[in-house]
This record gives structure tokens, C-alpha cells and sequence, in this order.
């Protein structure tokens, strides 16, 4: 059976999607066939305007509508900690608890040899800098990367970089209400709440 081209490319557009497969695409694209169309209009418009509304902070890299993001320029916010995460989405996490109040740094990513991903793909140098201009602002650092291998991976790089650059800084590890090998997006608010409490040096 051959399906009209607009759907076609549609299909094709959501199984480019993370964990969508190909009967997921076609599912979606046919349930969008019943959708009135001032909604389409209004989704394809949620579409195209993600990036051109939204900015990368030059302080943190949180994705946000300006720069400095509301983060950074909350004063309330305590300046001398700075949790670093893997990408915004565990930053979200790490705010819905309420519990957290300092400063946030997002790599965008993890060390994945496997990817040809180095230290270089992601915003560590920028950590290395925000911390060596701030140095006697900042006094720890909380890696919070994700408890798999390419997550501990990151973390020990991180540790051996800021304490090579800032001898007096103190960098620390989430403790572990994490399960290994879990994503901290999916974690709930007292377990993340509990791992920031339980951190410890490394």
C-alpha cells in the first residue's frame, strides 16, 4: 500500500526522534491527521519557534528565553555551590525537589569514548573557567553526572581537572540513593533530595 507523500515524510520525521520507533512514527502521524488544524498550527509553531526562542546562558549553559537565565540572576541563590549535571533535563529534576538552592553548570553531554565524545565536545573548559574566574567565590563543585560508566568517567575528570586548577576547591560526588546505571532525569525528588545530603569528597 503506498501512503500519501505528506505522511510519508512526517512518519520519517518522527522516527528520526529518540525512542520512537517506526510503528510509534505511524502512530503519531496518523493520530495528527485528527487533530483540528488551529492545533497543528499551534504545534508546528511550539516547533519552529524551540530554538529561535531559546538561548544558551553563557554562565551556566541551562537553555533558557535570556542570558543570564533566571538561575544565575536569582539572588537568592547561594553563589558559593555549583552543581554540575549532563543536560537540562537533571537540572529540572534537581530543582522540582525545592531542596537545592545554589548554582547550576550543564555539560550538555558525558566523556563517551565509544561516541567520540571528549572532554572537548562538552562545556567542561567553561566549568574549568566560570571556576578559575570565581575561584574565591565558588567553593564547591557537586558533580552530579549520571551513575553509569561514561558518567563516572566524566566525574573523575572533572574532579582531577578542578582540583589541578584550584588546589583549595572542594568537589564532591552525589551520594549514592542513585542506583548505578539509572538516569537522574527519572529519579524521584527525595531520592535525589537524599543523594545531594549524602555526597561525599572526591
Amino acid at each position: 500500500m503506498k501512503i500519501a507523500k505528506p505522511i510519508t515524510s512526517l512518519i520519517e520525521s518522527f522516527e528520526k526522534l529518540p525512542g520512537i520507533g517506526p510503528k510509534s512514527a505511524q502512530r503519531l502521524a496518523f493520530y495528527l491527521l485528527h487533530v483540528p488544524q488551529n492545533q497543528l498550527d499551534e504545534f508546528a509553531g511550539n516547533l519552529s519557534n524551540l530554538k529561535k526562542s531559546t538561548v544558551l546562558c553563557s554562565v551556566c549553559k541551562n537553555v533558557a528565553e535570556s542570558d543570564p537565565c533566571p538561575i544565575c540572576t536569582e539572588k537568592s541563590r547561594d553563589d558559593s555551590v555549583v552543581l554540575v549535571v549532563e543536560s537540562p533535563l537533571d537540572l529540572i529534576a534537581f530543582e522540582k525537589t525545592g531542596k537545592y538552592k545554589g548554582q547550576y553548570h550543564v555539560l550538555h553531554g558525558k566523556i563517551s569514548p565509544l561516541e567520540n565524545i571528549g572532554p572537548d565536545e562538552i562545556f567542561i573548559d567553561d566549568l574549568i573557567k566560570r571556576v578559575a574566574n570565581h575561584g574565591s567565590k565558588i567553593k564547591e563543585v557537586i558533580i552530579a553526572t549520571n551513575p553509569t560508566m561514561e558518567g563516572e568517567a566524566t566525574a573523575m575528570y572533572l574532579g582531577k581537572k578542578l582540583r589541578s586548577e584550584n588546589a583549595a576547591i572542594i568537589v564532591t560526588r552525589l551520594g549514592m540513593g542513585i542506583p548505578t546505571g539509572a538516569d537522574l532525569e527519572y529519579a524521584d525528588e527525595v531520592t535525589l533530595t537524599q543523594a545531594i545530603a549524602g555526597r561525599r569528597e572526591i
